[in-house]
């Protein structure tokens, strides 16, 4: 439990993993559904989901760049885990 923890237990990050199950999205979407976030805290979360092997990071090679991110099948994986806590959050709060 711990170590599913240090990975979504951060707010943003499980709202970040939340916004990806729904399909791959680039920055300024993330930002415009994610009110709240700094875009400091956004490219940090960002990073460290991909460093853990949850998301990929795909920069396209266009004038201006467009760089989008999509949960990897490790970071699908966590969709009953927010699903569960969704349904209890719903019920109890």
């Amino acid at each position: 439990m711990e170590r599913t923890l240090e990975i979504i237990g951060n707010r943003w990050t499980s709202l970040i993993v939340r916004e990806l199950l729904m399909g791959a999205r680039r920055l300024g979407e993330l930002r415009r559904n994610l009110q709240g976030i700094s875009p400091k805290t956004l490219s940090e979360r960002l990073r460290e989901l991909e460093d853990r092997g949850l998301l990929t990071r795909t920069l396209y090679p266009e004038v201006p760049p467009r760089v989008e991110y999509r949960l990897t099948e490790k970071g699908r994986s966590l969709a009953p885990i927010l699903e569960a806590m969704r349904e209890w959050g719903s019920r109890w709060t």
